[in-house]
């Protein structure tokens, strides 16, 4: 029970406003043909790879989005009542919770062999679809940040004001920082969170994309984001004045923390058999292809080339963390945030 409150107290508030929504009055009515998604992904990064397997297969898709944490509360609150066929999340930690509370069926083993240990379920009740990688976005127009190696050196006292990161419920937040207590310890981390909140000054920003826009516009030197994010503002203005930053590189790095997007089957799906036939086309490289194209990210499928602007996974250092361990460390880590005081 512990986790499952844990789940729920980190649901943050658009997630809890939006559990209560759909136990109160929301429902989904699916035909015998159809599947039901419940995505916490954004629509335009599923509906393309979604599109694809309908128009190959005939099977029709219905998603129902929302926050990933609501979701997943969502799904172990209606039980056996559930509409839904499948979970997609975009935070593996969550992939992980589901599986540690037995929500989920277990995956044909040989399907998700093409996707590496390590971005899966320990017993391939969830498999990863898409990877992100945790670094900083630096302005070029400035030489503050020179001496910055390390994530760990965004608590440096140079950077008071001038750093900017997300709030700390953020599911890639947690994830990252999950990461780094992992590799570094407790009080390495808790340090680093203290010194980043000072630097913040205590304002943070509610999504990935404007702290990446705040740099480019100088109003911060850097910040702490996903990587695609920096490469979407580049897509649209080339010339903006912001660089990617690959920390805790070297062989005394501890490497860039990773987290993945990916899906999950639900043990009370009534049609199991087309869920699986989803599995096999989002892991398929035609739908890992599908992923890379849409939103920058790196394809968990070896094999698959990622898009060409951003970093190859062979040019840097990942941190050696498997994805479930997001959700086995996961409560300490909320705990650790807890106790900082992180806004």
């Amino acid at each position: 029970m512990k986790g499952v409150k844990k789940v729920m107290r980190m649901g943050l508030m658009n997630g809890f406003l939006a559990l209560l929504l759909f136990v109160s009055g929301s429902a989904v009515f699916a035909a015998d043909d159809q599947l039901v998604i419940y995505s916490g992904r954004s629509d335009k990064f599923v509906k393309p790879v979604i599109e694809a397997f309908t128009k190959e297969t005939g099977i029709q898709v219905i998603l129902h989005s929302a926050n990933s944490t609501a979701l997943l509360n969502k799904l172990r609150i209606e039980g056996a009542r559930t509409q839904a066929d499948l979970y997609i999340s975009n935070d593996a930690g969550n992939l992980q919770l589901g599986s540690d509370l037995e929500l989920f069926e277990p995956l044909d083993k040989d399907m998700v062999a093409v996707i590496p240990a390590n971005l899966r379920a320990p017993d391939d009740t969830w498999v990863g679809l898409s990877a992100r990688a945790r670094v900083l976005v630096v302005n070029t127009l400035q030489e503050r940040t020179g001496f910055v190696r390390s994530v760990f050196d965004l608590a440096d006292p140079r950077l008071e004001g001038r750093l900017g990161i997300t709030n700390s419920s953020n599911e890639s937040f947690i994830a990252g920082a999950t990461v780094y207590m992992v590799k570094a310890g407790v009080d390495a981390t808790r340090n680093w969170l203290k010194g980043m909140k000072a630097n913040a000054e205590g304002r943070v920003f509610n999504k990935h994309s404007k702290i990446v826009a705040a740099v480019a516009e100088g109003k911060k030197d850097i910040g702490l984001v996903n990587h695609y994010y920096i490469y979407r503002h580049l897509a649209k203005d080339p010339h903006a004045p912001i660089r990617v930053l690959l920390p805790d590189q070297g062989d005394d790095g501890m490497g860039v923390a990773w987290n993945v997007a990916g899906v999950a089957v639900s043990k009370y799906s009534h049609k199991k058999k087309q869920a699986g036939q989803l599995v096999r086309f989002l892991v398929s490289r035609r739908g890992q292809e599908i992923f890379a194209n849409v939103n920058h990210e790196y394809p968990t499928r070896s094999g698959v080339d990622a898009d060409p602007a951003i970093p190859p996974v062979s040019s840097y250092k990942v941190a050696d963390v498997p994805m479930a361990e997001l959700a086995r460390q996961r409560n300490a880590t909320i705990d650790l945030l807890e106790e900082v005081g992180m806004p």
